[in-house]
């Protein structure tokens, strides 16, 4: 047999492997990659806002901006159950999510951008538009903001092309495609990959070291405008006012005494938080000044100084929050310091058919009531001061309104920067689109704060105490319901008060108690001057306040 010498076969080259002269065989960016550079690309423009808000008070930060425009066109509903469930806590972690999705879209907009430059601004473009309108509408911003807003933004991209280019390892070609529909040589070279991961690291890591100190200048330029206005804080002296309040607190007949209870006046450290500020204003008071103006015949300004230079009087007025559930803490009884609103008012002469006065902070936080609520006889105050110190910065330095007997979310405006009357069919106050009532008037409420709910405590004498309050109308009586025991007592004891100032506050109140041991339920009810008892029946604090009677639970060993 003989062997015959097979046809030469042409080779297929799409099959063949490279031959010994053929190029560098091509291999696409990792996503990694694109994360990294998304990623850093939108870290670094956060902390180009961060660096605008340092800068200027009345720049928020691009997360604060966004937090804001969130939170201003979030349903009354969800706002709601944020409030109830989260309560101060979202003012936390609200930013902190809105960073963390940014930062994680960022990276998702890197690893679409390995595929096109296109993918790559239109991601960040789509960033800087909702960046832009949240600062355009955010509260208290200016046209600084939308200016922070594009460049934080713009920049951010740039660096991640940026970054997506120093990854590009083929150095005989572009990284972007030219007519940046892909990445013609987005390949690492095959020669020296390692090579070119370290300089697409080298660069990461400088982008990323620039992110963090960026962010480091914008938090001490925060904290020295900080520093400043509670120094300025600090150097003012509030005048004492006319009613000599330190010495009717001495002849007070107060329940502070008794363990548990609330005291009467409540420290400036411990009253409760509530606003829509996601950071406090900084406001200096030498560049601050109150507005009067709208349906008034003589529309005039009043710097800080001049308030200072007034007739000052001290009122203690206990504020209430309108998301206060029954037997919760946003209550507080304090003595404010300022002059009272009437008295703004007849200076501006107040014209026919003004039937709102309508307050605004600096950061356009607004809140109205009926200009009749004025005329009735309560107290209602431009406040410069809280317990014989300056407002604290977080309660409304240098000014806030304070009125009794209205919940803060139509009266409370801190950091007040105009007041208008007006019609009360012309505005709306901040909450009122958001399915809270207009008018406001605070309820009548009384909190069980000693024994604390579910303790457990041992047999013998020992008191049951707590507050009540009605303000601008005083409470008169009230009663504790003791059930359950051994016994099965079930039983009204109507309870000791403690002395006010005048009806505006709340007031203490105490009932004797000797239990054996069991389980026992007791409840609270409280009567005010008008003779209306506070409902049994629970209703939820929206629109316009709780009503139920606190009920704890007790075991007793």
């Amino acid at each position: 047999m003989v062997a015959t010498k097979p046809d030469a076969v042409t080779p297929d080259p799409a099959s063949s492997g490279p031959g010994p002269d053929a190029g560098p065989t091509s291999r696409r960016l990792p996503a990694w990659m694109g994360a990294v550079a998304g990623g850093i690309g939108a870290a670094l423009a956060l902390t180009i806002g961060e660096v605008f808000d340092g800068a200027s008070s009345r720049v928020p930060s691009l997360v604060i901006g966004v937090a804001d425009f969130i939170s201003r066109n979030t349903p009354g509903d969800v706002v709601a159950w944020s409030i109830s469930n989260v309560g101060t806590a979202q003012k936390t972690l609200f930013p902190l999510g809105i960073t963390i999705t940014t930062v994680l879209f960022g990276a998702l907009i890197g690893i679409l951008g390995l595929r096109s430059q296109r993918n790559l601004f239109i991601g960040f473009g789509l960033l800087g538009l909702v960046a832009t309108i949240s600062m355009a509408t955010t509260q208290g911003s200016t046209g600084l903001g939308v200016t922070s807003a594009i460049l934080a933004t713009t920049v951010g991209a740039g660096v991640a092309a940026l970054l997506i280019n120093r990854g590009q390892a083929s150095t005989n070609r572009p990284a972007f495609s030219a007519q940046g529909s892909g990445y013609a040589a987005n390949d690492l070279d095959p020669t020296n990959p390692a090579g070119d991961r370290r300089q697409f690291l080298a660069w990461s890591g400088g982008a990323a070291a620039t992110a963090v100190a960026l962010g480091g200048i914008g938090s001490n330029l925060e904290r020295s405008t900080k520093k400043a206005v509670e120094s300025a804080r600090q150097n003012v002296v509030v005048p004492e006012g006319i009613a000599d309040i330190d010495r009717a607190m001495a002849d007070l007949n107060t329940l502070d005494s008794s363990p548990g209870i609330s005291s009467y006046i409540t420290p400036n450290d411990g009253f409760y938080l509530i606003d829509t500020a996601f950071t406090k204003p900084q406001v200096d008071p030498k560049d601050w000044s109150l507005e009067i103006k709208g349906m008034v015949d003589n529309p005039y300004s009043l710097t800080f100084d001049e308030i200072l230079a007034m007739d000052l009087i001290d009122v203690p007025i206990t504020l209430s929050c309108v998301s206060n559930s029954v037997g919760g803490n946003l209550v507080g009884n304090a003595v404010w310091t300022g002059v009272p609103i009437i008295e703004l008012l007849e200076r501006a002469g107040v014209q026919e058919g003004a039937t709102q006065f309508f307050g605004r902070s600096v950061d356009d936080w607004t809140a109205g009531f009926p200009t009749e609520a004025l005329y009735d006889g309560r107290d209602a105050l431009l406040a410069i001061g809280m317990n014989g110190e300056p407002l604290p910065v977080k309660h409304g330095f240098p000014a806030r309104l304070v009125v009794s007997g209205l919940y803060g979310y139509v009266s409370a405006v801190k950091w007040v920067k105009s007041i208008t009357m007006t019609t009360w069919e012309a505005e709306d106050g901040y909450w009122i689109p958001r399915g809270w009532n207009k008018l406001g008037p605070i309820k009548t409420q009384s909190r069980i704060d000693a024994p604390r709910n579910n303790a457990t405590v041992p047999a013998g004498p020992k008191a049951i105490g707590g507050v009540a309050w009605a303000p601008s109308r005083g409470i008169t009586k009230v009663e504790v319901q003791i059930a359950g025991g051994p016994n099965g007592a079930n039983e009204w004891v109507e309870a000791e008060l403690g002395e006010a100032l005048s009806n505006d506050t709340w007031v203490q109140w105490t009932v004797p108690w000797d239990p054996e041991p069991g389980r026992y339920f007791l409840r609270v009810r409280a009567t005010d001057a008008d003779g209306e008892t506070q409902g049994e029946i629970e209703v939820d604090p929206r629109p316009n306040g709780a009503e139920g009677w606190h009920t704890i639970e007790v075991n007793v060993s």
